[in-house]
Order: structure tokens, then C-alpha cells, then sequence
């Protein structure tokens, strides 16, 4: 198939277009490289179009001229905290820019549209682990704008009968390409694997953990860590089963939750060096422990991560941390 992915330059939209021409589909990056990278379409050797999505123009022009059949959508901001302080901006980029794209595509008669969404719709979720018919209670305006999508994409399924979609919920998204050729190279740096990393190699001053009195073993926080890989397959999987009237909703995880202090030893043991820690109080929203239940993921799209040893996820990191100090901009 060809695929336009949008925010094909950032994180997870560049390791999806590596994986989608491993699986012989043609994808197309689309994306406005304000938080993506340039550098991403040469490595990968595929079409590129820089461009917003607010650009009705190319985004029609894209559409038609690579005859594209599945639109993913990548393209959003994600930090947490931002979305508390620019809300506007959130919705603008998050919401507003996916109905311009889906008027496009409507317009261009492509009906197929695999959507990243997150956990975050959860909120603080009432049981782990998380499944599908978990409560949606977002406590972010993040969370709040990739459900209020979501509810987008439901209603237009409802008056558009060819239209399919699916909307993937995931959870602590990790890692690196296995080949070291793509990395995770935000700006702001927020994720916990690459932060640690950064401080081991001294770009950054260290490393604060926000509460060690939580009721879980060790007193940190646990999450679900997947690696990008996984997370890029589920898209491809998901795509490939589409069909009208049968809208997809899946957690993607690996079941299973590790804590900061696991992580944090984790990666100390990977790299063979120490993390220059520092313990604080705990951090206002976070919660205990959040991970996924896969099982629907697994029934619907025939899906289960394969990479869900942490020391693997954080070696693949640091591969490409080591050549890429800086990010793309810094290699070696």
C-alpha cells in the first residue's frame, strides 16, 4: 500500500516508516519537521513532503500525486505538562489539524486512517492492568485532545460508510531501531530511557526521580515500557485489517510494568556505567503504576510485543545514543 505518515520525521512516525518498507508497503513522509527531523527521509531513502497539515493544498496535492490508499497519524504534540500550559495550542495542533486532514482525505476518497492515541485517555486509571473498556477520564488537555479524536473518528464512520480506522492506545513508547540507524531525539528530552542515557553520557546534569514512597516494591513509579519496533508493527498489522463498520481499539503494551528504580539499574548494567541520580518528592499527577492489558491487540490484530526484556529496549537505546550524543544534528 502507499502510506502517508504523518509526522513520518519524528519518533515513532520514522521507526513506522522504516518497518512499513521492510513489509514492501511504499510510505510517503509527511510532516512540517517543527519537532520531526530532515534527516530522517535520507536515511531511509523515501519520499518526503514538508509541509503543515494545516496546508490544505499539498496535503490534497500528497494524496493525489502519491495515490495514496491509508493515511497514519502521527503528528501531534505530546508533552504533558505543555498541553497544561498551552491548552489552545494543543487542541490547534492536535485536533484541528486532524480534521483538516481528514476533510482531505474525504475529499480524495481514502478512507483508511490508523490513528496514534494513548493511554493518557485513561486518566488514573481505577484497575491495572488497563484494558480497552477502562473508563476514558483524561486529566491532561493531551489526553483530553487524542480522545476528543477518537469520538472524531467514531461519529465519522457513523456518515461516511467506506470510512475504516484504527486508534492505538499505547504506553511508554522506548527504544531505538535495532540497526542503530534511527533514534529518539526530542526537545525537550522527557522519557525516562533516554534521559538516563543522556546523563550517563554527561549531555545532561543527571537524572531526578520524582518519589520513592509509592506503594509498589521499590517505592517508584511503574510503567510499560514497549519498544518502537513493536509499536511500529502493531500499525502495519492494524492497517492491513481495516474494514468498514469494525473500528479498532487497542492498548499496546507488553503487559507487564517495571519500575524507575528497575529501569534506572537497568540501564547502569547496560552501559556499564553509573547514573548520576538524585531523589526528590513526588511530582504532582503522576501515578502509581500503569500498564496495558494486550490481550485485545493480540485477538484483533494477531500482535504481541517481542521485545519486552528492558535490557534489550535500553540496548538498542544505547547504540544509538553513543553515536548520537546530540541526536541526529550530533552524531559522532
Amino acid at each position: 500500500m502507499n502510506v502517508l505518515v504523518a509526522g513520518g520525521a519524528g519518533y515513532i512516525g520514522s521507526h513506522t516508516v522504516k518497518r512499513l518498507k521492510a513489509a514492501g508497503h511504499k510510505p510517503i513522509i509527511y510532516d512540517n519537521v517543527s519537532r520531526g527531523h530532515r534527516e530522517v527521509a535520507d536515511i531511509l531513502k523515501v519520499p518526503s513532503v514538508i509541509a503543515d497539515l494545516n496546508d490544505r493544498a499539498a496535503l490534497a496535492r500528497a494524496l493525489r500525486e502519491y495515490q495514496i490508499d491509508t493515511v497514519m497519524h502521527f503528528a501531534a504534540y505530546a508533552y504533558v505538562g505543555e498541553s497544561v500550559e498551552k491548552p489552545l495550542m494543543y487542541y490547534d495542533n492536535n485536533v484541528a489539524t486532524t480534521l483538516n486532514v481528514l476533510r482531505a482525505m474525504q475529499e480524495a476518497n481514502v478512507s483508511r486512517f490508523v490513528f496514534s492515541s494513548t493511554c493518557a485517555v485513561y486518566g488514573d486509571p481505577d484497575k491495572i492492568p488497563i484494558t480497552e473498556e477502562e473508563k476514558k477520564a483524561p486529566v491532561s488537555p493531551y489526553g483530553r485532545s487524542k480522545l476528543v479524536v477518537e469520538w472524531v473518528l467514531q461519529d465519522l464512520a457513523q456518515s461516511w460508510k467506506d470510512f475504516k480506522f484504527a486508534a492505538l492506545r499505547y504506553f511508554n513508547a522506548s527504544g531505538c531501531a535495532m540497526d542503530g540507524t534511527l533514534g529518539e531525539d526530542h526537545d525537550p528530552e522527557t522519557h525516562l530511557i533516554p534521559v538516563i542515557l543522556q546523563a550517563i553520557l554527561g549531555t545532561r546534569p543527571g537524572i531526578t526521580v520524582f518519589g520513592t514512597d509509592y506503594p509498589t516494591p521499590d517505592g517508584t513509579n511503574v510503567r510499560d515500557y514497549i519498544h518502537v519496533d513493536d509499536l511500529a508493527d502493531a500499525h502495519i498489522l492494524a492497517m492491513e485489517r481495516l474494514q468498514p463498520g469494525k473500528p479498532i481499539f487497542c492498548n499496546l503494551g507488553t503487559g507487564r510494568g517495571f519500575s524507575v528504580k528497575e529501569i534506572v539499574q537497568t540501564a547502569e548494567a547496560v552501559t556499564g556505567k553509573k547514573a548520576p541520580v538524585t531523589y526528590g518528592p513526588r511530582r504532582a499527577g503522576d501515578a502509581i503504576a500503569l500498564y496495558a492489558d494486550p490481550s485485545r491487540a493480540r485477538t484483533l490484530l494477531g500482535w504481541e510485543a517481542k521485545l519486552k526484556d528492558p535490557k534489550v529496549i535500553i540496548q538498542s537505546a544505547w547504540n544509538w545514543f553513543e553515536d548520537h550524543p546530540h541526536g541526529y544534528s550530533g552524531q559522532k
